[in-house]
């Protein structure tokens, strides 16, 4: 029956009384407790709210029946809380890979939970209440264990003792119960020990072997807790080897009981690895003190009947053997040591190379037979198989390395030994190499190099391990150490792959003027190939040392003139080099000189031969013309117009070769290219305040008119078509234009200026924005031309008013612009064609809407044209003033904030018109007097 489950009828009526209100403020506690979630850190107060309420509620036992099972039920609420709290903080420690855990405030609330079901007591009702009190301080104890916490650990352990320690084991039925109790011996027993109560803690474990039952895993729990405290003897000291082996002892026995007690085969398995486990630490125990008989003895009983393979029985059975002097026994365990060499690790290799080493003190040990101990150390294989497989060979190498080992192979007469064990270790350190397992082959080369006499037959085999010795720390990035070594290998046999090496250490030094001597030092040796320049530049651009990677490829570019054979084509050289120089800043001008090797390199050999045949071929002519673009442009954008000039007149040239029987190149670009190239002039005449020589302006027009019979050969689908969809194209032709017009206009040829205007202006390349750039360039300043600035600037103004939304704002600027020209250009003898100006400005403005004409221009020309009345009017030419006055009039009607101007004209017309009657009525008088 369940706590929860419990009726109280009697407590469900309020009481006032201080018992009642101090169960009320507990709940209340308790019921925030259970509001909590994994978010939240518990309140500061909580704890110590509970437990102040715990000390009063201690103070008034004994307590009824039902207010027992009241204080039961709320500890189980605060238990329960604790326990979902903690769920859910292993929940979100699961989900986010954080390691959280309760703290300590959550192992004080169960304190709580279990200290109210002690000052409770028993209730009616509710079976085994001690035990159950006593499983909450059991459980409380394991977590402040495990936060280390032994003296409280301790005291809840204590608690629960004495709870349980009324209750008869015999009457007990429930095993449930039974194993509560030896759990709880257990746990007690391993918090005395840490708080090194030594003999209590070995009397509690003795105590807990009468609450044995017929169960494996009681047995296995309470002989491997004698299995750990038997081993942690053994790491604290020596002298303990006696309480260490008796600890031992007890949990062989115990295995040795819960085996014939158990009679279940599948749960006795953990108890038989259990027993095998002690068996074996016995041993170790025997060994230590020099008791071989007992070693023997325990390896006997581990290996009979099929049992026990365990690597380390044959060491310790080798030891053994040694100890009592019989060594061919202890030579047949050695070969079953490799497998041993595949579990311990590390920290098993220096035990290995004793036993070794001892055997071969006692035993008469040939070289040969130390050869076939290195290589079955090593192993199939010999490299690259993990940790176990390094931890062999880092073995063999101690072994190998051995002066006695080393001793075994002087002299002519093991010559052939001796070439054996260097071929063993070296083809493992090369395995290893191969894996790039660095440390690991350059310990075993460094050991091959024993192995390798020192006269002058040999020194092109030492100078071979050196070499891969340097090849190792350069892989280590131990750049000192492979210096040395590689300058060894040079005395013994200077050569190519020397001097790559010292290169290579330069680069990784990042030494870059001595790694390019280095390099040009690479050329005067006797077995140099041009594929060492390429494996240069390769290492180099990979250590980032790009002015070297361009030393090295400039030097094998000048290989391609004698004619040898060369690993790569020319045409990849130049595109390496570019490329790298292209991404460090400043090196426009070396971009630039290579490009001009490459323009050079395709007159002479011809495009195919140089960029190479079909794809590949227009592939690497269309890479290094759209490099020559792209460097052109960004040159631009640097306002650097000098250089952009002449990247883009590369890139005419480069687009313009034809590869592999093309009927032509890439006649779109190369145009684009042309008009740009003429651009940049321009700019870098502007930018620099010089003017072009007649050389240039000449070469700049004659690209200009190439230019210009590309556009109109080219296909109406390229550059030309739908130029309202591709406004790049768009304003290309613009500033081809454009530039014609400004060059054209240096030569004073005003009829090839206006030509080139009107072929613009009937192509479809041309819009109102295009023309109103030229009218007003040559509307004003040095490029004044009056034909066409009137004929770009009326068909501008044109397609403007053509457009559904006319921009009026540039309207209105044509028109004050046409109207300046004609006064200037034309003065007064065309004042019709001036008149027909502001009459058509009047038609335009009337009906807009107010502010869609610019008010300012609009009030520019209701002034101006009344103001061009006042010299008709001086002169007396009526008609001529009148037809002024009256469109200034017109005009100051349709523009908005004029009505002041506007009434004074008015007056002022009246007035006129007065006068002019007037004068009218005495020139009729007299007329008549006449």
């Amino acid at each position: 029956m369940r706590i929860s489950e419990l009726s109280s009828p009697g407590l469900r009526q309020p009481r006032q009384d201080p018992l009642s209100q101090l169960l009320s403020q507990i709940e209340a506690l308790i019921a925030e407790t259970e509001r909590l979630s994994s978010e939240c850190a518990l309140p500061e107060n909580l704890y110590a709210g509970l437990n102040q309420c715990l000390a009063q509620l201690s103070q008034l036992v004994p307590f009824s029946s039902s207010v027992k099972l009241q204080i039961w039920k709320l500890s189980y609420r605060l238990w329960n809380a604790c326990v979902d709290l903690a769920n859910a903080i292993a929940i979100k420690s699961s989900s986010s890979g954080s390691k959280l855990g309760a703290g300590v405030e959550h192992v004080e609330l169960r304190q709580v939970s279990a200290d109210l079901l002690s000052v409770a007591g028993e209730v009616y009702g509710v079976p085994s209440p001690s035990l159950k009190s006593a499983s909450f301080y059991y459980k409380t104890g394991l977590m402040w264990h495990g936060m280390k916490k032994f003296d409280l650990a301790s005291s809840c352990f204590e608690k629960a003792t004495n709870l349980t320690s009324k209750i008869e084991i015999d009457a007990m039925s429930d095993c449930e119960e039974r194993k509560l109790l030896l759990d709880l011996n257990i746990a007690r027993s391993r918090t005395a020990w840490e708080l090194s109560d030594r003999n209590v803690s070995i009397t509690l474990l003795n105590r807990s072997k009468k609450l044995l039952f017929e169960s494996a895993e009681n047995y296995r729990e309470l002989a491997n807790q004698y299995l750990i405290f038997g081993k942690a003897l053994l790491s604290e000291k020596e002298s303990a080897n006696n309480e260490a082996l008796k600890l031992m002892n007890e949990a062989l026995e115990l295995c040795e009981k819960g085996l014939r007690v158990v009679k279940k085969t599948q749960e006795t398995l953990s108890l038989k690895d259990l027993r095998r486990e002690t068996l074996r630490f016995i041993a170790a125990v025997h060994l230590q003190r020099e008791e071989f008989d007992s070693v023997i003895k325990c390896v006997r009983i581990l290996r009979g009947n099929g049992g026990d393979q365990h690597p380390s029985l044959s060491v310790l059975a080798m030891k053994g053997w040694l100890g009592l002097g019989r060594h061919g026994e202890a030579e047949k365990e050695l070969r079953g040591m490799v497998a041993y060499f595949k579990t311990v690790g590390m920290a098993g290799i220096e035990t290995v190379r004793s036993v070794f080493l001892g055997l071969m003190e006692r035993c008469s040990v040939s070289a040969s037979a130390a050869v076939r101990v290195v290589y079955k150390v090593i192993g199939d294989g010999g490299g690259g198989g993990g940790e176990g497989s390094r931890v062999r060979a880092k073995l063999a190498a101690e072994l190998a390395s051995d002066k006695r080992v080393v001793a075994l192979f002087a002299g002519e007469r093991a010559a052939d030994e001796r070439t054996a064990m260097h071929a063993v270790l070296w083809n493992c350190a090369a395995a290893y190499f191969r894996s790039k397992e660095f440390n690991t082959s350059a310990e075993i080369f460094e050991k091959s190099m024993l192995y390798i006499p020192c006269g002058v037959e040999n020194r092109v085999l030492r100078a071979k391990g050196f070499r891969v010795l340097c090849l190792c720390h350069l892989g280590l990035s131990q750049l000192d150490q492979a210096q040395e070594y590689i300058d060894e290998a040079e005395k013994l046999e200077p050569n190519i792959a020397c001097a790559f090496l010292k290169f290579k250490i330069y680069l990784q030094k990042t030494d870059h003027s001595s790694a390019i001597t280095q390099m040009q030092a690479m050329m005067a040796c006797t077995d140099f190939t041009t594929e060492f320049l390429s494996l240069s530049a390769h290492e180099a651009v990979a250590c980032h040392a790009l002015s070297v990677a361009v030393a090295s490829l400039s030097n094998l570019l000048n290989f391609y003139t004698t004619g040898k054979p060369m690993p790569i084509t020319e045409v990849v050289v130049l595109r390496t080099l570019i490329t790298i120089l292209i991404q460090d800043p400043g090196s426009e001008q070396e971009v630039l000189k290579f490009m001009k090797i490459t323009q050079a390199r395709i007159a002479d050999l011809g495009p195919t031969h140089f960029f190479g045949k079909g794809e590949v071929g227009r592939r690497e002519r269309s890479w290094i013309a759209t490099t020559a673009w792209n460097s052109g442009t960004w040159a631009g954008l640097k306002k650097n117009y000098e250089l952009c000039a002449e990247f883009f007149r590369f890139a005419s040239e480069f687009y313009g070769v034809v590869v592999d029987e093309e009927a032509e190149g890439n006649i779109v670009m190369v145009c684009k290219s042309t008009i740009l190239t003429v651009s940049a002039m321009i700019a870098s005449e502007k930018q620099k305040n010089v003017s072009l020589l007649d050389t240039e302006l000449k070469q700049a027009i004659e690209l200009l008119d190439r230019a210009g019979k590309m556009m109109s050969s080219i296909s109406t689908g390229n550059i030309l078509a739908d130029c309202q969809d591709n406004t790049f194209d768009a304003n290309l032709y613009f500033i081809h234009t454009f530039n014609a017009y400004e060059l054209y206009g240096r030569l004073g040829d005003s009829g090839s200026q206006l030509l080139v205007i009107k072929n613009f202006a009937s192509s479809k390349a041309c819009n109102p924005k295009h023309l109103l750039q030229i009218g007003l360039a040559a509307s004003q300043g040095p490029k004044f031309n009056p034909e066409v600035a009137t004929f770009t600037l009326n068909a501008s103004l044109s397609g403007l008013l053509a457009s559904p939304t006319p921009d009026y704002q540039n309207i209105a600027l044509i028109i004050r612009r046409l109207i300046t020209v004609a006064s200037v250009y034309n003065g007064d003898a065309d004042d019709d064609s001036v008149y027909g100006l502001y009459k058509q400005a009047y038609r335009i403005t009337v009906g807009l809407k107010e502010g869609e004409y610019p008010a300012e221009e609009g009030k520019w020309l209701a002034t101006t044209a009344w103001n061009r009345a006042a010299v008709p009017a001086r002169l007396r030419k009526i008609d001529a003033g009148k037809k002024w006055m009256n469109m200034g009039l017109e005009l100051a009607r349709n523009v908005p904030g004029m009505e002041t101007y506007k009434a004074t004209m008015e007056d002022h017309v009246a007035a006129f018109e007065k006068k002019l009657n007037e004068v009218g009525k005495k020139e009729g008088s007299s007329m008549a007097v006449d």
